[in-house]
């Protein structure tokens, strides 16, 4: 069983919200989270990002300066990103399914929806540390895989394929522990 090391993670929280970065915080500092850094808009997102190196984060989609599909964008495909491969979880509360898979199709790793329990950020958080998904890099997209499931034994005509010059990368964990109880 993996028991996720919240006091050797890192997070960042970017919302123009003050009260949701709040909640986000208090519980994250309950799971046992030491450092939490917040940003209000995409902009200083971006400088955070570049400066306390986050393990995990949670934005916003409607914010002022640079939302959240377009900081996603800027952390994945940036020449000068810190880490490309985070997992970024996206907060929201535009749950329709368009907007996730544009979402998906920015390089979020997961989606939770607004508002949110201490239970589903809970597991968010586990899927991304216990199950990282590997990361896609082709000619137009580069984020973590967005098939969740993996059919090989499909080979009908829907099939999907992947582009020549595509790449798949091995995910990079983040920090987990083995836990009996």
């Amino acid at each position: 069983m993996f028991r996720v090391e919240y006091s050797r993670l890192r997070f960042l929280v970017v919302d123009d919200n003050t009260y949701m970065r709040r909640i986000l915080k208090t519980l994250l500092h309950g799971f046992g989270a030491r450092e939490v850094f917040e940003a209000e808009d995409g902009a200083s997102a971006l400088d955070a990002f570049a400066s306390h190196y986050p393990d995990i984060v949670f934005t916003d989609w409607e914010m002022p300066l640079i939302n959240g599909i377009d900081m996603t964008k800027l952390m994945r495909c940036s020449d000068n990103s810190v880490n490309p491969f985070v997992p970024i979880i996206m907060v929201s509360v535009h749950s329709e399914r368009h907007r996730v898979i544009e979402a998906r199709d920015a390089g979020v790793t997961e989606f939770l929806v607004k508002p949110l329990s201490a239970t589903a950020l809970h597991q968010r958080i586990l899927g991304v540390v216990a199950h990282p998904r590997p990361f896609i890099k082709t000619a137009s997209y580069f984020g973590p895989d967005r098939r969740r499931t993996k059919a090989a034994e499909y080979t009908g005509p829907e099939r999907r394929k992947g582009e020549e010059e595509s790449q798949i990368i091995p995910a990079k964990p983040v920090l987990v522990s083995y836990s009996n109880g």
